[in-house]
């Protein structure tokens, strides 16, 4: 049974300022029961995402239940990265919670996504978690000195998951905020200083 076309998605589109017909590539998402469902965006054929404010994306992309499901069944492993980041144009690094990455992974991770793909960066679970923002300056240099700035112009907004029992704390987030970098060229300056140290 095919799915009838819906003209309120034309119009929902084009008031998120979709072109319906504009330059970036479009495919059709087949379901499992052969009918198509609805168009969505893709890289242009250059191999770069349209430049927008609007991200859509997935929280990591190593997940072994989604072989064969979101990924081809005869995709690579290693190729799985770059698969993904020309379906969504955002993707979360999620392994930055659980350990610092190498600058060599970031280095990487730029190389085998398009122009105008934004990753966000999960901080580290040591200083939400473990730390509970306490004492947590040089686990935060050590974020910003593992190789998140190789993400260049790609580096989007960094995450900070909270467990569910953290209370508010008004003066800890204060002095948290504080000691977060207001852009690029502080968060270097707070990596040099872990490499110093």
């Amino acid at each position: 049974m095919r799915k009838t076309p819906n003209p309120a998605a034309k119009s929902s589109r084009a008031s998120l300022g979709v072109n319906a017909h504009g330059p970036a590539t479009q495919r059709r998402r087949h379901d499992p029961d052969g009918s198509t469902g609805a168009v969505r965006q893709s890289p242009e054929p250059d191999g770069h995402w349209p430049k927008t404010r609007l991200r859509i994306g997935i929280s990591g992309w190593t997940y072994a239940p989604w072989r064969g499901v979101f990924y081809p069944g005869e995709l690579a492993h290693r190729r799985e990265l770059h698969y993904a980041s020309r379906q969504h144009n955002s993707i979360e690094i999620n392994g930055s919670f659980y350990s610092l990455q190498i600058p060599s992974s970031y280095e990487r991770w730029y190389a085998e996504t398009p122009a105008n793909f934004v990753f966000s960066v999960k901080g580290a679970r040591l200083i939400t978690h473990m730390k509970k923002l306490r004492g947590v300056e040089v686990p935060l240099a050590n974020l910003f000195g593992s190789g998140v700035l190789a993400l260049r112009e790609k580096l989007g907004p960094i995450l900070w998951q909270f467990p569910p029992n953290f209370g508010w704390n008004q003066e800890r987030f204060r002095k948290f905020f504080e000691l977060l970098p207001k852009d690029t060229a502080e968060a270097a300056e707070l990596a040099r200083c872990m490499i110093r140290n």
